[in-house]
């Protein structure tokens, strides 16, 4: 009725497999095949090493075809960093990554690992920065391969963007042992998806044979593997040898040395095992390297949950994906059942494996209850005599279908027997049993919307006989008090006790009313729960009366109100805190500005600097609460050089505002020294790395000499400037240099051009000429045709003039601040 699988562990040697030993053998290479031992001829046994050789060849070649494949990927996925965080195209974006390379002295590679780390900043990230950190551990410089071998960061890198492009289970198996694994030394990997029914399942493996790994295709409960023992432990297990460990499992046979075994899970549930086999010894065990198997256990388990697995054969997967398919289109409820197994290969119980979408459970608990439980836990009432499970069990020893029109079904609702009468059809489909029901009464969608009602309301019934004692609640109203399910309800004379001592006059009026007046009532008070918890509950009760007009039950309902009370007071705290809250953020707007201004003031007439006349413009945001960070400066410097500089600090606010007085006053500082432009913003870009908190920001640069009217200058991420000169406007020759703070070093290329009389240069923010709509070449194209406007040399305040055109006539319709300066030389 279902496959075999490898025998339980009694201390006994693991049976032998026939052709097993010739698999290995060739999957190893360099021994000679069984074939060629006797007596065959030499003419065959060279056809035979020539096609072992060529299966070992071929093997390697795909290997580096797959390794390089998932080396690209990662490249592209740095590349998309950089396109991402500074707007470059494709094009640009590589060729950055490979200066930046080249200045770093590392391989595009590693920078595109090192990239990708600082961008996710994920567990990964952390254990490659503590590799970098363990001075003088051996695994620092890639683990046992030695310094020679990839660092970490590319290794674990690398094997991710392989599992991601991996389209099963057993891709993401080849991916880890590639990557990961055999520079660290391990030979093979098995990755196991743990079942609901303590099962094993082998959901992919690398470096085992097709023969070996369809053996384990499936691991009963109960059988002690080395998987095992780490699902029981939750813990990783490492064995020093196949032999010390004394456990079966994959490959014991053909690989003897050290195993290690790695829980696989995400969000704190555990999904599989990570079991990673070594030829020889394992490596000499190191926190770090065990956070690196962590983290690519982690990564298997993402596989486990988005991946299919590769254990099952192609027919059964066909099959169950067709049986699935069908019962999911059926409109009555349906059950799919896998069969659980004891020691004696003996059906115990039956797990729910699928529950189509028109199933509803005629004790009105939902389909996410139902689905992964098994069926004894679900409906506990069918291993009655004659009930559904002797009927499942019939169809799948013998494979005869039951059909039967009218069936008693049972359930368990809070404690009480539920019995509705179904049409039950059932049918054996390879190792999975079907069940389909058609109740005949309304007793399921009664049923159903009482118990969603009880939910969403979170209202708990109770009804309590005052002649017995007798006291019934259901399963929510324990929830409402805290209390265990096996715990003795609580007495409605008794509430006093249970509630807020302040709450105890409105609980009297309420009992009066109820068992004195014998008139239903309802009240609300403050639960004490016995963990502590105060609930607000709203109860609401009413006599029962029997036929001496006496009192003889009391039945109601108590709903937890918390989230209503806590609502309302949050409601008026909210009203409370709103008119602070305007007042502080029109404080924080104000402190923004007045930085701002303390920079850049509202209007400032033109400066002179040598022979340089230098005129600003500035065009604050349409929204006076996104206080910009655009600056800009100019001013003598004891050098006798004219220093220029344009930038923009990202984002809004105080934050903004905070940037750019500190990059500006470094900038001013660093000028002084009488570096270079562009040994200037490699300093600056340092000092908006380290010394402020995640800024990042653009720059231009430049420096003007008034004895040669030379002007050398530089960019960090910023639009290069435009020079206006004979009635034409075009830009500098663009020179190439990173945003300020992206990473730790950078270095920036440098330009210079010879100024003449008449010319004017303008420097500017993205403000003045971003549109959502058009590129920013056709932006920059716009700017250069508005700058031509025809030049009044005799007008002292033509400069003046220009800004303000450029400014009344600017295409931007974006809501950033603008900052332009204008230099003209006489």
């Amino acid at each position: 009725m279902r496959d075999r699988q490898p025998p339980r562990d009694t201390g006994s040697p693991a049976r032998t497999v026939p052709g097993a030993e010739v698999s290995v053998v060739a999957q190893r290479g360099p021994a000679v095949p069984p074939s060629t031992a006797g007596p065959a001829g030499p003419a065959d046994g060279g056809v035979i090493g020539r096609l072992t050789s060529t299966v070992e060849r071929l093997r390697g070649e795909l290997a580096r075809v797959r390794a390089e494949a998932d080396g690209r990927a990662l490249v592209e996925l740095a590349k998309g960093i950089l396109v991402e965080r500074l707007g470059y195209g494709p094009a640009d974006a590589a060729r950055q990554l490979e200066d930046l390379a080249g200045q770093s002295n590392l391989s595009v590679l590693e920078l595109a690992a090192d990239l990708v780390n600082q961008a996710a900043r994920d567990r990964i990230t952390d254990v490659a920065r503590e590799f970098v950190a363990a001075a003088g551990d051996p695994t620092a410089a890639g683990g046992p391969a030695g310094p020679g071998g990839p660092s970490v960061a590319v290794r674990l890198r690398s094997a991710e963007t392989g599992m991601l492009g991996a389209g099963d289970v057993q891709a993401v198996a080849h991916s880890a042992l590639d990557h990961a694994l055999r520079p660290l030394g391990a030979s093979a990997v098995a990755i196991w998806a743990a079942n609901a029914d303590q099962s094993l399942t082998l959901a992919g493996s690398a470096g085992f044979g097709e023969r070996e790994a369809s053996l384990w295709r499936h691991v009963p409960p109960g059988v002690p593997t080395p998987a095992r023992q780490a699902l029981i432990a939750r813990a990783a297990t490492a064995y020093e040898s196949q032999a010390a460990a004394g456990l079966p499992s994959i490959g014991q046979h053909e690989i003897t040395g050290g195993r290690l075994a790695v829980p696989a899970g995400t969000g704190g549930r555990i999904t599989g095992v990570l079991e990673i086999c070594w030829p020889d010894a394992l490596p000499r065990r190191s926190q770090s390297l065990q956070r690196q198997f962590e983290a690519l256990a982690e990564l298997c388990a993402t596989a486990l949950e988005s991946r299919p697995a590769a254990g099952a054969g192609p027919g059964e997967a066909v099959q169950s994906a067709e049986l699935l398919e069908l019962v999911h289109g059926l409109p009555d409820p349906c059950l799919v059942l896998v069969p659980v197994f004891d020691a004696a290969d003996l059906p115990t119980d039956y797990l729910i494996r699928h529950v189509n979408p028109g199933f509803v459970d005629f004790a009105g608990r939902p389909r996410s209850a139902i689905a992964g439980a098994r069926l004894l836990e679900a409906y506990p009432l069918a291993a009655e005599p004659g009930g559904l499970l002797e009927k499942i069990e019939h169809v799948l020893a013998t494979g005869e279908s039951f059909r039967s029109p009218a069936m008693s079904l049972s359930a368990l609702v809070d404690g009480v027997p539920l019995t509705t009468e179904a049409a039950v059809d059932i049918s054996r489909h390879g190792s999975q049993v079907v069940v389909i029901w058609r109740t005949q009464d309304d007793a399921a969608r009664v049923a159903s919307l009482l118990q969603h009602a009880q939910r969403l309301g979170r209202i708990g019934g109770f009804e309590e006989n005052l002649r017995t004692g007798e006291i019934a609640w259901n399963d929510t109203l324990f929830d409402l008090h805290g209390l265990p399910y096996t715990a003795e309800p609580i007495s409605i004379e008794h509430l006093a006790a249970n509630a807020h001592p302040d709450d105890e006059h409105t609980i009297g009026r309420f009992l009066r009313t109820l068992l004195h007046h014998q008139r239903p009532a309802s009240t609300a008070f403050r639960l004490k729960r016995a963990d502590g918890i105060a609930r607000h509950i709203r109860v609401v009760a009413e006599p029962v009366i029997g036929a001496d007009a006496r009192i003889t039950a009391v039945r109601g309902a108590y709903q937890d109100v918390s989230a209503q009370h806590w609502t309302e007071v949050a409601l008026a705290a909210t009203r409370d805190q709103l008119a602070h809250s305007e007042q502080q953020s029109a404080e924080r707007s104000r402190l923004a500005l007045q930085l701002q201004h303390a920079i850049m003031p509202p209007s400032r007439g033109p400066l002179t600097l040598h022979d340089l006349r230098v005129a600003v413009r500035y065009r604050p945001a349409e929204k006076e609460h996104l206080v910009g960070g655009d600056w800009y400066d100019a001013v003598a410097l004891p050098t006798g050089q004219v220093l220029l500089c344009v930038g923009d600090v990202a984002g809004h606010g105080i934050d903004a505002a905070t940037g750019m007085v500190a990059l500006r006053n470094a900038l001013r500082g660093l000028a002084a020294t009488g570096a270079g432009p562009a040994q200037l913003l490699c300093w600056l870009n340092s000092v908006t790395h380290h010394l402020t908190d995640s800024v990042t920001a653009t720059a231009v640069c430049a420096l003007y000499d008034p004895r040669t009217r030379v002007l050398r200058w530089a960019r960090a991420g910023h639009l290069p400037p435009v020079l206006l000169r004979d009635g034409l406007a075009s830009e500098l020759t663009s020179v190439s240099g990173i945003l300020l703070g992206a990473i730790d070093q950078a270095d920036y290329e440098e330009g210079e051009v010879r100024m003449k009389t008449g010319d004017t240069l303008m420097m500017y923010t993205d403000g003045l000429i971003e549109r959502r709509d058009r590129s920013l070449q056709e932006s920059l194209d716009d700017l250069r045709t508005t700058a031509q406007k025809p030049e009044q040399s005799d007008d002292p305040a033509e400069l003046e003039h220009r800004l303000d055109h450029l400014l009344r006539y600017s295409s931007a319709d974006t809501d950033d601040d603008t900052c332009l300066i204008g230099i003209k030389v006489r």
